[in-house]
């Protein structure tokens, strides 16, 4: 670990790596923890958008931010990423992921690698990176960004795969992890107010309001659940009650449902 693993240059609060944090859960998040006193590193490939939020959190919240522009769909940013978090942080989000509309058949497989890239390839190293620095100090926190669809079947094909891949990872990390003061979390939330489905192409005008979540109640209660050390954080009650029924029917009537509630068509 070198010389500024746990800090950033001349600092003294600890440091936070969040992918993704220019919309959304991520930005959600770096906002909180900039308020629970971390300095940040801040990861993804709008370096604009990136320098903007990192003006943003100083004015607010006297946070220093790194900015570390980074493609993670390609193994040069995510090799960046990597170097970084090596270096030594003390919270982990891998919240970078998308979906994309279409059907899985017509997509081009370059976008399909792509998407399983950012959603597990990232995930998988960025985590493996984080860890060691980790539990040789005793202390962190992993987040790992997943959905109510790595959940529940149903809801397209590649993205409920990835999701169901970051769950099942987190999760059985979390054994691993038991004893060593290093928490880690797999965050599963239901539809929530980002710029997520637009970018993607998906349209979501018909979705009952009762099914939306913010942003803040998403982190709000994953930090609840990681003080209580939960791992697997299911934010709103719908949310709750939905994964709760799927987790007692057949899988096949639990897709059934799943594809009732959100229609799978045309997206992966």
């Amino acid at each position: 670990m070198t010389g500024r693993s746990a800090r950033l240059p001349g600092a003294v609060r600890p440091v936070a790596m969040i992918t993704g944090p220019t919309s959304g859960i991520g930005c959600g998040y770096a906002a909180r923890l900039a308020a629970l006193g971390y300095d940040l590193v801040l990861v993804a490939r709008d370096e604009e958008r990136l320098a903007a939020l990192a003006v943003d959190l100083e004015h607010r919240f006297g946070t220093r931010s790194e900015v570390l522009p980074a493609d993670l769909a390609t193994a040069a940013g995510r090799d960046r990423a990597v170097a970084r978090v090596a270096d030594g942080v003390e919270f982990l989000v891998n919240n970078a992921g998308f979906t994309v509309s279409g059907e899985f058949w017509t997509l081009p497989p370059e976008r399909l690698q792509a998407q399983l890239d950012v959603n597990v390839t990232a995930v998988l190293q960025l985590t493996r990176a984080a860890l060691p620095p980790m539990i040789a100090a005793a202390k962190g926190s992993v987040v790992n960004v997943a959905s109510v669809a790595g959940l529940v079947p149903g809801r397209g094909s590649t993205y409920s795969a990835s999701k169901a891949y970051v769950v099942s990872f987190t999760e059985g990390l979390a054994g691993g992890l038991a004893g060593t003061g290093v928490r880690v979390q797999a965050l599963c939330p239901g539809f929530v107010r980002t710029e997520f489905h637009e970018r993607a192409g998906i349209e979501m005008s018909s979705l009952p309001e009762a099914l939306w979540l913010s942003v803040d109640r998403v982190v709000a209660d994953s930090l609840r659940d990681l003080e209580k050390g939960r791992v697997l954080s299911v934010p709103g009650v719908q949310y709750k009650a939905i994964t709760a029924v799927a987790g007692i029917l057949p899988r096949t009537l639990a897709a059934r449902m799943n594809r009732g509630l959100f229609n799978a068509r045309g997206r992966t």
